[in-house]
């Protein structure tokens, strides 16, 4: 399906294409915008508010730290481990601007996770929260790191009220667990050296490594995705290209509740509103809907990014529906399927549209992204981003009509350069080019695309992909257990949870049994809701297990 063809499709004043090379890499776009706004409020984090200037002189403080005095070079994999705290993006710019490729990690992992992260990317560095530092200490000696920086949560809230939040969490609320990393560094203690070192600035180029997002797959451990600064530069571009005629630079405020972490927040709320001058208003613990709310209350915050899941639990959360929303220009919705009743209880409460859009880690993550001027929810995830090819195949690989379901594949700047130290895995999705997603979709005669199914297992918790092969593993480690097979099943909160169907080796084994043994190998998202005992599992006549038979089981009940 050539673009040409769906150009009818685009709102008016939006470019077709995107010059992905204007800035050389994510370094260059960061230098200019923190120059142009840099008496704007960059950040904002339980209510203590960073500058684009003192974001910029904090990032060179770290970055000369990191180049300096660790003596890390272009290249080296650095891991951040911290939710949206301020200390985030002070990391994340002086890592990338040091020349380093992040690694984002998730700080809920287990250690089994966090191990293999760690040792696969060959991180040498982390930065951590000291509430995780524990985790840490009891894998570090199977990985590369060598270098640990470790933050409380109110480090960078100032000395008063940083020491007393830090002070809380650690000794009332017992919420930092005892830990011993030898030779480990404070976050704060990283600025103070950095300021007196020179940094040297790093040639970057935009086929570097930017990141590398671990994201799992049907078969085999989690990969590291490959997004270069040229890939996140472009796909920054796309997403503004598609609401630069809705947002106003230097006027915006981005509610960021999704953790910066996740692709998805990453690049449509961190960078891309670097990019408008724009404030992120970080959110650091959407659990607590009662506070998140109260946050809400004090800023006129312009947009907001979410999964289905957040937008559902905001509006049933007591004073949601009280808050002035006259401010508020758009709400961004991807990571899993908008529910409708959700969408038009959104935009009844709010009186603005939620956009949903398609997108993936493996292209930075947007593919797609509704029209900023459609009229109402229509279930569909809209148009290709500006530069961005899509086409839809048959099991036979010849494009379907229009109306007709296929493979989605995706050619655009944003797309990956391969799995990490994977090339078989990165043969199998990338072809010419093309990305194989492994979803099916339709087209319809506007150009609007549609997710109609997935040609993987991959399971989709409340944003997050949870992968059968991983649970699966975890759960034959179980001596209890002889075989196992996971799969989703329908959730009215979370989308889809993770139902698993288990053959005993031990007749004694029940449900509990299966939950407290994930509790201590999963983080919660991945961890099965349901569990059903079978005789044995459904096969082909190869031994491979038949997912689409135990889904029947599901669809019968």
């Amino acid at each position: 399906m050539e673009k040409i063809w769906l150009e009818k499709s685009y709102p008016p004043g939006v470019e077709f294409e995107i010059d992905a090379d204007r800035y050389s890499s994510l370094v260059h776009l960061f230098d200019k915008y923190t120059q142009q706004y840099q008496d704007n409020t960059a950040f904002i984090n339980m209510d203590v508010s960073m500058s684009y200037q003192e974001l910029a002189q904090q990032v060179t403080y770290f970055a000369a730290y990191l180049q300096q005095d660790l003596g890390l070079v272009k290249g080296d994999k650095f891991a951040i481990m911290i939710p949206n705290l301020l200390q985030y993006p002070i990391a994340l710019f002086g890592a990338l601007k040091a020349g380093l490729t992040v690694v984002n990690v998730n700080p809920l992992y287990t250690a089994r996770e966090l191990q293999h992260q760690l040792k696969d990317s060959g991180t040498k560095g982390i930065v951590i929260l000291e509430n995780f530092a524990h985790v840490l200490e009891s894998v570090i000696d199977k990985t590369d790191v060598k270098h640990v920086i470790i933050t409380g949560v109110g480090d960078r809230l100032g000395k008063l009220k940083g020491t007393l939040i830090n002070g809380v969490l650690k000794y009332v609320k017992k919420q930092v667990p005892a830990y011993n990393l030898p030779h480990s560094e404070r976050f704060n203690q990283t600025l103070v050296k950095g300021s007196k070192l020179s940094f040297i600035p790093v040639d970057i180029i935009g086929q570097d490594l930017a990141f590398l997002q671990y994201t799992g797959g049907t078969t085999g451990p989690a990969k590291g995705v490959m997004l270069t600064h040229r890939n996140m530069v472009a796909n920054l571009m796309q997403s503004n290209e598609m609401t630069r005629h809705v947002f106003d630079s230097g006027m915006e405020i981005m509610v960021t509740a999704l953790p910066l972490y996740h692709v998805y927040a990453l690049t449509s709320n961190c960078l891309c509103f670097l990019a408008y001058g724009g404030t992120n208003l970080l959110i650091t613990n959407p659990r607590d809907m009662a506070g998140f709310v109260k946050e809400l209350a004090k800023y006129p915050f312009t947009a907001i990014t979410g999964v289905n899941t957040l937008f559902n639990a905001l509006l049933h959360t007591p004073g949601f529906e009280k808050l002035d929303f006259s401010a508020l220009k758009l709400g961004f919705g991807g990571g899993m399927a908008i529910q409708r009743p959700v969408a038009e209880l959104w935009e009844k409460v709010t009186g603005v549209r939620l956009l949903e859009g398609y997108g993936l880690t493996e292209c930075a993550p947007m593919v797609t992204m509704n029209p900023y001027n459609q009229a109402s929810y229509d279930g569909t995830i809209g148009v290709p981003a500006s530069s961005t090819n899509i086409r839809l195949l048959d099991e036979d690989g010849k494009e379907v009509p229009i109306g007709e379901p296929g493979e989605m594949w995706v050619k655009g700047p944003q797309v990956m350069k391969g799995y990490y130290n994977r090339q078989e895995a990165t043969d199998e999705v990338l072809k010419d080019g093309w990305l194989a997603t492994g979803d099916i979709a339709t087209m319809d005669d506007k150009g609007l695309f549609k997710i109609v199914d997935r040609k993987k297992d991959m399971i989709i918790v409340s944003g997050f992909n949870v992968y059968p092969n991983e649970i699966e593993e975890v759960l034959v480690s179980h001596e209890g257990i002889l075989e196992a097979a996971a799969i989703a099943a329908p959730c009215d909160i979370t989308g889809e949870k993770i139902k698993v169907f288990i053959v005993r080796k031990n007749p004694d084994l029940v449900e509990q049994d299966i939950f407290d043994h994930c509790r201590e190998f999963l983080t919660n998202y991945k961890r099965p809701k349901s569990v059903e005992f079978l005789d044995e599992l459904p096969k082909t006549n190869v031994g491979k297990v038949l997912r689409k038979e135990l889904r029947k089981l599901i669809n019968n009940v």
